[in-house]
């Protein structure tokens, strides 16, 4: 296991993936039929009534490329037009539980919004494929991680940095373990801090021996990175 870190990005209003990750697009509640016009709905044939229809079945599963082990013929995943017309007599609705928001209007989407969890919830940063991703990150005021993004490597949980931090009073590298468990926020005040057990433990490291200094240097040159971010866009970090 190893621990992260990274800078509280919705803190920053600067933060080029603030507004999308703020838009939620799509939601799963466990009765979507209350929002009948904008529930998401599955159309498919069931495996049964599939076979029937096409007595060469194997061969339509492989034209269509369909997977051998679903559950049903789902209607968007058929490609040949002329095994669609034959589909279509057969062809079943449920709802998949998603409800798209675009579709209501301000106070049913905040309803619906309320009515999901968490992690049933996306964002428009959340349908943004990985190259999209990436571009916003390598445009970003908050990328600290040479373009990569705002978030990077602290080391494996069994790091001995935090061992040589807590030998020279470095509070918050010495806490790294334990504040990845927490899950607790440093404050822009708390990377201030940080910047100074930085160069405490650049000094510190040589003392410590070579093998050190090529170990840890690494982790120190990106915790200063996070922290330069941290203080001048007035966001936090953790670890995690």
């Amino acid at each position: 296991m190893g621990i992260n870190i990274g800078v509280c990005e919705m803190e920053a209003k600067n933060a080029v993936c603030r507004s999308d990750k703020n838009d939620f697009v799509k939601v799963i509640v466990d009765d979507p039929s209350q929002f009948a016009d904008a529930a998401e709905i599955d159309e498919f044939v069931s495996l049964e009534d599939a076979k029937d229809i096409f007595s060469d079945f194997e061969e339509f599963i492989k034209r269509n490329r369909i997977n051998e082990e679903s559950d049903a013929i789902y209607i968007e995943k058929v490609k040949k037009e002329e095994d669609l017309e034959k589909l279509r007599p057969k062809i079943q609705k449920k709802y998949t539980g998603w409800v798209l928001l675009d579709r209501l209007d301000d106070s049913k989407k905040e309803r619906a919004i309320g009515l999901s969890k968490p992690d049933d919830r996306l964002t428009r940063w959340d349908l943004l494929d990985f190259d999209q991703m990436n571009d916003a990150c390598a445009r970003c005021p908050l990328s600290w991680d040479k373009g990569r993004g705002c978030i990077g490597a602290f080391g494996p949980n069994n790091s001995l940095l935090p061992q040589i931090a807590e030998k020279h009073d470095c509070r918050i590298i010495a806490s790294a373990l334990k504040s990845s468990e927490e899950q607790r926020k440093f404050t822009p005040d708390d990377a201030k801090e940080l910047l100074k057990e930085v160069e405490i433990l650049k000094v510190a490291l040589p003392e410590e021996g070579k093998m050190y200094v090529r170990r840890y240097s690494g982790p120190l040159e990106r915790l200063e990175s996070l922290a330069n971010v941290s203080v001048k866009e007035g966001c936090g970090f953790l670890f995690f």
